[in-house]
């Protein structure tokens, strides 16, 4: 099968198409031909050597594929309401930038109704995690109201659209005014500019001073102790990413006196049955918004499935709004 490796740690130019014999799935799992696959920041982590993948995890990048199941665990599939040819989206460990891509059953999805290959394969990666850390970690209810740092993003353009079409109020910060209207769009009530605005402060005012309900944060660093004056009372982080560094100071005391919450997930060394957990509450309660529509997909860039090096140059330029996907 053709793939695309990463030969050493460096920038997007160390990323090559080569070939690597074919994968062979094992007991729960299936072998999907791939089709399409998306890019995401850990992508860009492992590329750097700063995320290597789990133990027995492939060594090639990639999260998140689109495709056919061409064999595998039949059982297992069976046992998911899957069989050998079905259209599928998987979250996987590793392994998504290839031809070939072995993926645990379980966390094997149907393609929604009316969705091209492209639009499935982004996915997994960014509803696994959402639906993991906003509506199970954070339990945001409906009613409730809900900040994303980075509302743009892959992660953020799908909290505020999931959020929004299960009863919640979204603000979000961003990095310009354009940035600011795409999320307004796709439903965020308030767009903070970030770069122009003390996100605090406009938090403050968007919610007549009682602050927000549930926050999740990509950023971590210094935006620990803001993410604590934001939180309304019995409120709610959840740290994903660490882009703005590891270590926060911040006020213990509002947390005792306010009964807030400070938690954090990473969802790729987590194990095939807490996915498989997740996969079952997306096809429930989130794959019949899909099929409607009321949740669309939101691709900023397809490429080709070889221009890697592009997509992630295309990542790291911060210039997106949305999923950066590539097709085979």
């Amino acid at each position: 099968m053709k793939a695309i490796a990463i030969t050493q740690p460096g920038g997007p130019e160390v990323l090559r198409l080569i070939e690597r014999p074919d994968p062979v799935a094992g007991v729960g799992e299936c072998l999907i031909r791939v089709r399409a696959y998306g890019i995401n920041r850990p992508d860009v982590l492992q590329r750097k050597g700063a995320y290597p993948p789990p133990a027995g995890a492939s060594d090639l990048p990639g999260l998140e594929v689109a495709g056919e199941v061409v064999g595998g665990d039949a059982q297992a599939l069976a046992a998911v309401g899957l069989k050998v040819g079905d259209a599928v989206c998987a979250l996987v460990p590793g392994g998504g930038y290839a031809e070939l891509c072995v993926a645990p059953v379980a966390q094997c999805l149907p393609v929604p109704r009316g969705w091209r290959m492209a639009e499935a394969a982004s996915l997994p990666e960014t509803f696994f995690t959402v639906w993991s850390n906003v509506f199970e970690r954070a339990r945001l209810q409906p009613g409730e109201s809900l900040l994303v740092h980075g509302g743009s993003s892959g992660i953020g353009v799908t909290a505020i659209q999931l959020a929004k079409a299960l009863g919640s109020t979204v603000l979000v910060t961003v990095g310009n005014a354009d940035k600011a209207k795409a999320c307004v769009a796709l439903g965020a009530s308030v767009a903070i500019n970030y770069r122009e605005q003390d996100f605090v402060a406009e938090v403050k005012a968007a919610t007549n001073g009682r602050g927000v309900d549930v926050i999740l944060d990509m950023v971590a660093g210094d935006y620990v102790a803001r993410n604590i004056q934001c939180l309304a009372d019995d409120g709610r982080a959840v740290i994903i990413a660490v882009q703005g560094g590891v270590k926060a100071e911040f006020d213990a005391g509002q947390l005792l006196r306010r009964r807030l919450t400070i938690s954090g997930s990473t969802l790729r060394p987590r194990s095939v049955e807490f996915k498989a957990g997740i996969a079952r509450a997306l096809r429930e309660r989130v794959w019949p918004l899909l099929e409607s529509r009321a949740i669309e997909p939101v691709i900023y860039k397809q490429l080709p499935a070889a221009d890697a090096a592009a997509a992630h140059a295309l990542m790291e330029s911060g210039e997106h709004v949305g999923k950066i996907v590539l097709s085979w």
